[in-house]
């Protein structure tokens, strides 16, 4: 029967059989949800490892391959998983798409899914910006469209909305496991799903129907006191979180909010706390079963879900007396409205001090530009909330003396939000609506109104605030908060305003103050689903064919990387030694260069162009050892492989932060390059280059990076007996004739061995079949 949202497209049916499994005809056949598997593994590790378990802890071990045999250690074993399915987005879905083709395999083993939202650039307004997007990427398009229907994937046209709105509105529900290729996919676990940011090669292997490994996760808690109430919002919740924990605190862990405030969040504002989650590095971030998520999959079409859910509710909450690794309390009532940045997304500050802190640290105090929405905050209510700030201004007479852009999450929150009157609302005070895409958040943004160079400030509810990622200038000021402040900073067109306590001008000359934001957690009405933006994978797919032209600009196919050949790697060039922060923006940045997700050799151009030289403090220069000449990162790398000269990254802490995006590793190994060599990495970045053959190695004594200068040699001893726990050499070869060792540490696994053995994990694939 059809259900709630989307009636034309939209179906689910309940199977109360023993087994208590719900079969789900959610866009494809053959998903299903399987609580009694669940339950049952859940049991089997309660029992072996005689403890309570946390709430990540059942998720996560109930998806066990081998619950009976598999070893469990937080923070030291590797663990084989059995996802539910897979998503991807359409700027990684290209590569992952070309890996799944050379795998040579005829249809994909789980429920997987594409989703178009990354590859729409804003420069009008939503309707003009999505016209020109499809016009401009009609091959990539077609391409993924194509290959989603020959090899059984769900297709989400450009239009739908952003992956992670997507997957909170129709495929996650408490207990999933879910993986992604995009980093902010954690946003599901807003619904109880434990939800996974991957490169495309971890897609590749579940698609597969191979085990996914991770690395047993530890579990920070954070307890929750009190009750949200006035301007704060579910976002200073991780705002706060980010400013404790920093950019790397949650690395190798699972957040796990608990506590009675819990229930004082509507359902997709834990789905914003657990999207911006990633910004701390953390593998995932999830919250227990409530009534609030039982509302939400009611009113999205999920109720028959719920109801076994909550039959099965004692597996979707922690155990009484469960032990985390590190225990956050934060009392939501005591919490103030906080806002962060710039060029980071831990540096947190109260709105009300924002303004003084700003002024004392030379922050340019006008805000440009007020930018609203996004995967962290495009929900019904956080739209209600912006709108309901709107209309007071309106009422006095007074728009936004800023910029003010508004990115709906799905077709099926911009449906509703016009239908209900928050767009005209928010447009009527100086809002442009934009596609339901990723848009300025992810840098898909022709911005016109400062120069490249220029010092300018601007306002986001976004999740991520590197520098030059929203507009590709270096000097823009971003920070990030709720839309609520941010809609309150647009109309005041300035930092130093508090709206609590501070007063605007209309333009008769009144005075007044902002009461607090409200808004509906749902609309009273059912969602208006808007057009019908899926493709369902055909029955029958013979005929369909996938094409790709050997001329494209586009897209490449991909030919398999070389095998080890079986010695250490010897006198391999610095190719650069990074200073300081390195995110995957920096070594594979996006904007203009998303174009080029699906052709390795054209987008390997970027690689590496944001990350600066310690030599020179210099962004896109570094010296030729071998001409000694200066050239653009990209193009020495393409020297020295011209002239079988392999080479190295040096770099800093938690390298690889950021994006999930798997062209940051398959970029260093297509130019030539053999390891990266760092004090610490992000998760997903270092799997990545596992994944692709190369060596991610940290310095056993952090200290040794300022040993290495740029125009040494390096080679990497103990290959033959490389082996997981044992230590790899570096011996530094200096240009005066001296050389010293030093110890590198490894993360590898008998298994990812084995993939550097055969030169990527594709490659291994392959071998085995």
């Amino acid at each position: 029967r059809a259900l709630g949202t989307g009636a034309r497209r939209l179906h689910v049916s309940a199977v109360f059989s023993a087994k208590a499994k719900v079969a789900m005809s959610r866009f494809e056949p053959g998903s299903s949800i399987d609580y009694e598997k669940l339950h049952e593994n859940i049991n089997i590790v309660r029992r072996r490892l005689n403890r309570p378990l946390t709430l990540s802890e059942k998720i996560v071990y109930g998806h066990l391959d081998d619950p009976v045999g598999q070893e469990i250690d937080r923070g030291r074993t590797y663990l084989r998983l059995r996802p539910d399915r897979v998503a991807m987005q359409d700027a990684t879905a290209q590569m992952a798409m070309l890996q799944f083709i050379s795998s040579g395999l005829p249809k994909v083993a789980v429920p997987s899914t594409i989703h178009c939202d990354h590859l729409i650039e804003a420069q009008i307004g939503g309707a003009q910006d999505l016209k020109r997007a499809k016009d401009v990427n009609e091959e990539v398009y077609n391409f993924l469209a194509t290959a989603a229907a020959k090899y059984g994937v769900g297709f989400w046209k450009p239009g739908s909305g952003i992956i992670h709105q997507i997957i909170l509105e129709n495929y996650a529900y408490p207990g999933v496991l879910l993986i992604g290729t995009d980093s902010h996919t954690p946003n599901g676990g807003g619904l109880g799903s434990i939800c996974i940011g991957v490169g495309g090669a971890d897609a590749v292997d579940v698609m597969a129907g191979i085990p996914w490994e991770l690395k047993c996760p530890k579990v920070i808690g954070v307890r929750l006191t009190g009750t949200l109430s006035g301007w704060t919002s579910p976002k200073d919740v991780i705002l706060k979180v980010a400013g404790i924990l920093t950019v790397k605190g949650g690395t190798g862990a699972i957040v796990e909010y608990h506590g009675p405030g819990v229930d004082s969040i509507s359902c997709t504002g834990m789905a914003t706390i657990c999207n911006m989650g990633a910004e701390i590095g953390a593998t995932t971030s999830v919250f227990p079963y409530n009534h609030r998520m039982r509302t939400y999959m009611k009113k999205t079409g999920r109720e028959e879900i719920a109801s076994v859910a909550d039959e099965f509710v004692e597996d979707l909450v922690p155990d009484e007396g469960c032990d985390y690794d590190q225990v956050i309390e934060i009392n939501l009532s005591e919490l103030k409205p906080h806002i962060n940045g710039p060029f980071t997304p831990d540096l947190a500050h109260p709105v009300s001090e924002i303004g003084t802190i700003a002024m004392r640290e030379g922050w340019p105090l006008e805000v440009k530009v007020g930018l609203i929405g996004s995967c962290t905050n495009s929900s019904y209510e956080d739209m209600g909330r912006a709108a309901s700030l709107a209309k007071q201004a309106l009422d006095k007479g007074l728009t936004c003396k800023a910029q003010f852009t508004v990115t709906p999450g799905s077709e099926q929150i911009r449906a509703t939000i016009e239908r209900d009157g928050y767009a005209k609302i928010l447009s009527d005070v100086g809002g442009i609506v934009l596609a339901n895409a990723c848009g300025p958040c992810i840098g898909q943004w022709d911005r016109k109104d400062v120069k490249k160079g220029e010092k300018n400030t601007i306002v986001t509810s976004y999740n991520r605030n590197f520098t030059g990622r929203n507009d590709a200038n270096p000097a823009t000021h971003a920070f990030v908060t709720s839309p609520e402040i941010v809609t309150a900073l647009a109309l005041a067109g300035t930092l130093n305003f508090n709206p609590e306590t501070d007063y605007l001008t209309s333009p008769s000359g009144e005075k007044f103050k902002l009461d607090p934001p409200v808004g509906d957690e749902l609309p009273s009405r059912d969602f208006d689903p808007g057009q019908d933006t899926y493709q369902h994978p055909p029955p029958e797919n013979i005929s369909v064919q996938v094409n790709v032209n050997p001329s494209s600009n586009r897209l490449q196919l991909l030919e398999p990387f070389d095998k080890w050949h079986g010695k250490d790697l010897e006198d391999m060039r610095i190719l650069i030694k990074v200073k300081g922060k390195c995110t995957t923006d920096h070594i594979s940045a996006a904007g203009p260069w998303l174009k080029f997700r699906g052709h390795l050799d054209n987008i390997s151009n970027n690689l590496l162009i944001g990350a600066v030289n310690i030599d020179n403090d210099a962004v896109n220069k570094v010296k030729n050892q071998l001409t000694g000449e200066y050239g653009g990162v990209p193009d020495v790398a393409r020297f020295y492989k011209a002239n079988n000269e392999n080479w190295v990254v040096v770099g800093d802490e938690n390298y690889g932060e950021g994006s999930s995006r798997e062209h940051a590793a398959l970029e260093p190994r297509h130019l030539g390059g053999r390891a990266i060599i760092v004090k610490s990495f992000a998760r997903i970045h270092e799997t990545n280059l596992k994944k692709q053959g190369l060596l991610p190695l940290t310095f056993n004594d952090p200290s040794d990076y300022d040993k290495i200068r740029p125009d040494d040699k390096i080679s990497i001893t103990g290959l033959k007996s490389f082996m997981p726990g044992k230590p790899l050499t570096a011996v530094i070869k200096h240009s005066d004739g001296s050389q010293e060792s030093i110890s590198l540490n490894h993360t590898f696994n008998e298994t990812q061995i084995e993939w550097f053995r055969a030169g990527s994990a594709l490659n291994r694939m392959k071998e085995l079949q």
